[in-house]
C-alpha cells in the first residue's frame, strides 16, 4: 500500500517505494496509511527542564545533566545521557549521583521552565483553539477542521509545529498522532527524543494487546502490582476477562482499563480543564526543626511558586503549607484567602503563620508551599487589610522586573543570604 508520507528534515510528501527523500535526499520520515487523516495528539517536550538548562548552557550538550538537588531531594528531570546511566525523574539524589556520579547537578528554575512553557503553549493555540494543557510542558490537541486553515492535513501543521518549536524555544518535542487522546499519548512515548508517532484505527487493536498494562497512562506502579498480581499484566489479559468480573475485582479502574484496551476513549480535547494547584517543596539534607531555619527556606519555594503563577497569568484562593516529619509523617495545612492571589510575599507570610500553628521542636525532612482552587488572575496588591501589603507587592513587582532583566540572583532576599545561597 502506498501509505503517505513526510520527510522529517524538509518536510515534502515521501512515497511507500522511496528510500530516501526526493526533493533533500534524506532518510527520515514518517509514514503510515492514516497519516492524512488523524487529528488527535499529544505533545511532550523531551526533558524539558534539563533540555532547557542545556540551551541556556551549550557547554552542558554532551554532559549528564540531572536537575533537582539536596543528597535527599529527587530528580526533577535528567536529560539522555543521564538515563543512558540508569537516572529516571523522581529517583532519590544519592541513587541518581551513585548510578551518575559525573552529572552535572543543576537546581530548578521552575520561573523559566514556566515562561517557556507558556511560550509553547501559545505556538500551540496558534495552530488550534483545541489545546488542554496536562503539564508545563505537555499538552493534548485537537487538531479537527484545520486543513483549510493552515492548507495542509495535522499532521503536516504538527510535523511544522514541531520544527518552529526546535527552531523558536530551543528544545525538541515528541509528537504522538492518533485517533484519541488515550493513544495519541502513548504514541508519543514511543519514538522519543524529537519523535513523530502514530497509532491508527488499523493497527489500534493488535497494538493494544500487546501493551502492558503498566505502560497505560494514569496506572501507577501499586496499581500495576496489583493488577500483575490478578493475572493482568497486558490488555489481552484484560480482554480475556468478563467485565463483570473486571468491575467487580477492580472498580472503576477494572471498567477504564477494558474500554482502553478495546480502543475506546470519547474524552473530548478541554482547552478549559485548567490546573488545580500549583507548589513547590524541598527535601532538606539534615533534619530541621529550628522554625526560623523552616522559613529561611520556605522563603525561595514561594517565589518558584509565584514566578509560575504569574507566568501561567493565574491566583489562587487557597495557600498550602506541607510539611513531612523525620518519621515520614506528612502534614498539610491550608488557609482560604480574601481575595485570589499570585505574590511569593501573600503565599510566604500565610504559610509562615501556619507553620508557627505547628508545635515547637518536631524535625522535619521536608518543607513545601503552594497556592490552590486557581482562577484567572485580575492582579494581587496582597492582604488589603494589611497597610504594608501595598507597599511589599510594589517592592515583589519590582523585583521581578530585575530578575527578568539581569537574572535570577539580580535580586535577592536577606534571608536567603543568611543561608548562604
Amino acid at each position: 500500500m502506498n501509505a503517505p508520507g513526510r520527510c522529517r528534515k524538509c518536510l515534502s510528501p515521501v512515497k511507500a517505494d522511496d528510500h530516501a527523500c526526493p526533493a533533500c535526499g534524506a532518510s527520515h520520515s514518517v509514514r503510515h496509511a492514516e497519516l492524512d487523516t488523524l487529528s488527535i495528539a499529544h505533545i511532550d517536550c523531551d526533558a524539558f527542564f534539563a533540555a532547557i538548562e542545556k540551551r541556556d548552557d551549550p557547554s552542558l550538550e554532551h554532559k549528564p545533566v540531572i536537575v533537582g538537588g539536596g543528597k535527599r531531594g529527587v530528580v526533577a528531570t535528567c536529560c539522555y545521557v543521564a538515563r543512558l546511566y540508569g537516572v529516571r525523574s523522581a529517583m532519590p539524589m544519592f541513587k541518581a549521583l551513585k548510578a551518575c556520579p559525573d552529572a552535572v547537578v543543576i537546581r530548578p528554575r521552575m520561573g523559566v521552565y514556566a515562561a517557556e512553557g507558556k511560550r509553547i503553549r501559545e505556538m500551540m493555540q496558534a495552530v488550534t483553539p483545541l489545546v488542554e494543557p496536562l503539564s508545563i510542558d505537555e499538552a493534548f490537541m485537537d487538531l479537527s477542521g484545520t486543513d483549510r486553515l493552515h492548507g495542509a492535513p495535522p499532521a503536516l501543521t504538527l510535523l511544522r509545529l514541531q520544527r518552529a518549536i526546535k527552531a523558536e524555544i530551543g528544545v525538541s518535542v515528541s509528537v504522538g498522532l492518533s485517533f484519541n487522546k488515550f493513544l495519541a499519548k502513548t504514541a508519543s512515548e514511543l519514538d522519543k527524543p524529537n519523535g513523530f508517532a502514530v497509532i491508527g484505527r488499523g493497527e489500534a487493536p493488535e497494538f493494544l494487546r500487546n501493551l502492558a498494562v503498566s505502560a497505560v497512562y494514569g496506572v501507577g506502579p501499586a496499581t500495576a502490582r496489583k493488577l500483575e498480581a490478578d493475572g493482568l499484566k497486558t490488555l489481552a489479559d484484560v480482554l480475556a476477562r468478563p467485565e463483570r468480573e473486571l468491575v467487580s475485582r477492580h472498580g472503576e479502574t477494572g471498567w477504564r482499563l477494558l474500554r482502553l484496551a478495546r480502543g475506546e476513549d470519547a474524552r473530548p480535547v478541554n482547552p478549559e480543564r485548567e490546573r488545580k494547584s500549583v507548589s513547590a517543596e524541598t527535601t532538606f539534607d539534615d533534619d530541621v526543626a529550628a522554625k526560623q531555619t523552616l522559613k529561611d527556606r520556605l522563603w525561595p519555594l514561594c517565589v518558584k511558586v509565584a514566578d509560575r503563577m504569574k507566568a501561567q497569568s493565574v491566583a489562587g484562593r487557597v495557600v498550602t503549607l506541607k510539611l513531612k516529619t523525620d518519621r515520614f509523617r506528612t502534614i498539610t495545612r491550608r488557609r482560604t484567602l480574601n481575595a485570589p492571589a499570585q505574590l511569593a510575599d501573600t503565599l510566604f507570610r500565610h504559610a509562615c503563620e501556619l507553620l508557627d500553628a505547628e508545635p515547637e521542636g518536631v524535625r522535619y525532612r521536608l518543607i513545601g508551599a503552594g497556592y490552590g482552587d486557581l482562577t484567572p488572575a485580575a492582579g494581587d496588591s496582597g492582604d488589603l487589610a494589611d497597610p504594608n501589603a501595598l507597599r511589599r507587592a510594589t517592592a515583589e513587582r519590582a523585583m521581578d522586573a530585575a530578575r527578568a532583566k539581569f537574572g535570577d540572583q539580580a535580586v535577592v532576599k536577606g534571608r536567603v543570604l543568611r543561608r548562604g545561597e
